[in-house]
C-alpha cells in the first residue's frame, strides 16, 4: 500500500511541484473547480509543501468564483463557467487575493451529467498566471475521456489534477 493517501502518480508529480518550485523560492496558489481541491490536497501530501503552497481556493459554485476569486457575472454569463475567459479570471483573481508568485486554475464537466454537445463531458479547462509577467496568462482546453463506466468522473477529476500539477512546475 502506498504511503499517500492519493494515487502515486499524482503524488510524485506534487513531489517534483514542491521541490522544484521550492528550489525556484516560488509560492503557488490553486483555484479548483471540478477538481474540488484535488491538486492542493496533492501538494500537501509532501513533507515541506508548506515551503510552496500559498493557499487554495476551491470555488465549485457560479457564486463562489464571483465572491471568493472576483469573476465577473460578465463571463460566466457570456462564457460559461467551463470556459477560458472563466479561468483566467479564477487564476488572476487567485494570485491577488495570495502571496504566491504563480496560479493555476481548473474548471471542468466531470461527468457523468452536465455536458453539452459544445462542452462534453470530460471538457476542462485550466489558466496559469504568473505575477509580474506580461501579456496575456496560459490557457488550455483539454477534452479528457473518462469512459462510458462508473469510474468516469473519477478518471477525468485524475487526469486534470495531473495536468494541473504539471502547470505549476516551473
Amino acid at each position: 500500500m502506498s504511503a499517500y493517501l492519493l494515487p502515486d502518480d499524482i503524488a510524485d508529480l506534487a513531489a517534483r511541484v514542491v521541490a522544484e518550485n521550492a528550489e525556484a523560492g516560488r509560492k503557488v496558489v490553486t483555484a479548483e473547480s471540478c477538481t474540488g481541491g484535488l491538486v492542493a490536497g496533492a501538494i500537501t501530501e509532501i513533507a515541506g509543501s508548506s515551503s510552496v503552497l500559498d493557499r487554495g481556493f476551491v470555488t465549485y459554485s457560479n457564486e463562489a468564483k464571483m465572491e471568493a476569486l472576483g469573476v465577473a457575472q460578465d463571463i460566466i454569463e457570456t462564457f460559461g463557467a467551463v470556459s477560458i475567459a472563466c479561468v483566467w479570471a479564477m487564476a488572476q483573481g487567485a494570485l491577488e487575493r495570495s502571496n504566491a508568485d504563480v496560479a493555476v486554475a481548473v474548471s471542468g464537466v466531470a461527468g457523468p451529467g452536465g455536458g453539452t454537445q459544445l462542452k462534453p463531458v470530460g471538457t476542462v479547462v485550466f489558466a496559469r498566471v504568473t505575477r509580474n509577467s506580461e501579456g496575456e496568462p496560459e490557457g488550455e482546453l483539454k477534452l479528457f475521456d473518462g469512459g462510458d463506466g462508473p469510474d468516469g468522473r473519477a478518471a477525468i477529476r485524475r487526469q486534470a489534477t495531473l495536468c494541473a500539477l504539471e502547470l505549476l512546475l516551473p
